[in-house]
């Protein structure tokens, strides 16, 4: 009797080993876990003590958006729960923003993540957990046995990196996708590729599917035969982002529980915390109204504000921070406060990060979108950006933004409420737009005027270039506002100037003798 070949091909499939490709795969890892010292030896490993230093290049916060980059330096002393998937980071930090060295510790516990400052140990929100996490899931002690017991495991095309022939193996973890590139000639991994969505990264969310890739190099042999790598570093969508020198590592690193010990209030508030989404923030800041700066000119106030300009034609918009979900709440505000009215056009007055995050929305609506000549490349690669994780309007109908950059003092409107926007075009200033409203003598100074922590104005070099934009371009102001400022008189800038210019006066001579 013949067997039927839909019986024989279901046999065969039942009792087949694992494809071709995963078989090579599972050989590549296991290689690569032998050249580290062993499956046995990295599966047994309990804890893990670093010690090192590195450095962050703020690649939002610097004067240009292409390299050399603001850095802020680093010390660390980290000891990593491998059993638990715990951590516990000690970090002193000193750079641009940080004149000295500054403690900060980080704490990852059954995914929750706190912040220690002073002495305090306070919720941090889900974009920290999820760096920890990644920071623990990409590491090599652990990455390689992910792969392993990863179900989807497969091999793909073999890859030149840094002139070597490399082996790749793909799969995915908690809704990243994942790639080893493991060295032909050593086994040992040479980079891992992480491609996910980080919805809740104040700056990192507005590049929707991020690449990082963590390069390691300057293997060590330790003791008990482990090799671990002694140099990390970490790309972001193919800049340089992130360094670590790793000067000392200590395996099966006591623990102190109370290391790890997080109060119910922290947990609470953690908790608390991820239940309030960058994407479902509204314009605002509790307590704080909307400001009718002048007739028909309104300020949303909030971490980020938005200005509201009515014309005869239509509304502008002054800013799209954060989200999309954010401009469609603003979008929301201007339905409501001018009912019939169209929004004519959005402008973006700097290539920081939050201003430009919620400028999908707009061109998902075919609202022209005004930017500075210098940032279109950005606010290009803004709308391109690869959104499968999270899609927002842009990506599920794709349309071509209406973009439009300027490179000179540009007209915007007509009557009370006519604008005109002038290109900073100063040295801190260089990537930002003024917007001039000459009727009521107001001046939106975007990023370049902040207020000062400690009251009055931030930075008098920005100041200063204030300054100098209103000489050169001949502006009689009376008030300023901005990204982060409220309504403030001229005067005030100009006295805060003079006060950082003033001479410092000279030390006392020294008494008696």
């Amino acid at each position: 009797m013949r067997t039927p070949l839909f019986c024989v091909i279901t046999l065969f499939l039942l009792a087949r080993p694992a494809s071709a490709e995963d078989s090579v795969a599972r050989a590549h890892v296991q290689a690569a876990l032998e050249a580290m010292g062993g499956e046995a030896r990295l599966r047994n490993l309990g804890s893990l003590r670093l010690q090192g230093v590195g450095h962050w290049n703020l690649l939002e916060q610097s004067e240009r958006p292409t390299p050399p980059f603001l850095v802020a330096y680093e010390q660390f002393d980290e000891v990593r729960d491998l059993r638990r998937s715990r951590l516990r980071q000690r970090c002193e930090a000193r750079g641009a923003p940080l004149p000295t060295w500054t403690p900060l510790s980080q704490v990852y516990v059954d995914g929750v993540a706190a912040l220690e400052r002073d002495g305090q140990l306070r919720p941090a929100g889900t974009a920290q957990a999820q760096d920890l996490r990644e920071r623990l899931d990409t590491a090599p002690e652990r990455v390689l046995l992910v792969a392993l017991d990863a179900t989807d495991l497969r091999a793909e095309p073999d890859a030149v990196m840094q002139d070597v022939p490399h082996h790749v193996v793909a799969f995915r973890q908690a809704g990243a996708r994942v790639r080893l590139f493991l060295n032909a000639h050593t086994a040992l991994p040479t980079a891992v590729e992480r491609v996910e969505a980080h919805p809740e990264d104040l700056f990192w969310n507005i590049w929707g599917d991020v690449r990082t890739v963590l390069t390691l190099q300057s293997w060590s042999l330790e003791p008990g035969g482990l090799r671990y790598p002694r140099a990390w570093d970490w790309e972001r969508n193919g800049v340089a982002y992130h360094s670590q020198t790793v000067t000392a590592v200590t395996l099966e690193a006591p623990l102190d529980e109370k290391d790890f010990a997080l109060p119910e209030a922290v947990t609470k508030g953690f908790a608390e915390r991820a239940s309030r989404t960058l994407e479902g923030m509204a314009p605002g800041l509790p307590g704080s109204a909307p400001i009718e700066v002048a007739p028909g000119v309104v300020q949303l106030p909030g971490r980020w504000n938005v200005a509201l300009v009515q014309q005869e034609d239509g509304i502008v918009v002054l800013e799209a921070p954060l989200t999309s979900g954010y401009s469609t709440k603003v979008l929301e505000e201007v339905a409501r406060r001018f009912p019939g009215q169209k929004v004519k056009a959005v402008v973006a007055t700097s290539d920081a990060w939050p201003h430009i995050g919620g400028l999908r929305e707009y061109a998902a609506r075919g609202t022209p979108v005004q930017v500075l000549d210098l940032n279109r490349p950005l606010v290009e690669r803004l709308m391109k950006a690869p959104r499968l994780a999270v899609p927002d309007a842009l990506a599920r109908a794709p349309r071509a933004a209406k973009l439009q950059s300027l490179s000179r003092r540009t007209a915007l409107g007509t009557g009370k409420n006519r604008m005109e926007l002038i290109p900073v075009r100063t040295e801190t200033g260089e990537r930002m737009l003024f917007a001039w409203l000459p009727e009521h003598h107001l001046l939106y100074t975007s990023d370049l005027v902040q207020p000062a922590q400690a009251g009055g104005l931030a930075m008098p070099q920005q100041l200063s270039e204030t300054q100098d934009v209103a000489a050169r371009e001949k502006l009689e102001v009376g008030r300023i506002f901005g990204m982060h400022l409220g309504p403030t008189d001229w005067a005030t800038l100009a006295q805060a100037v003079e006060q950082a210019r003033a001479p410092t006066a000279p030390p006392a001579p020294p008494s008696g003798g």
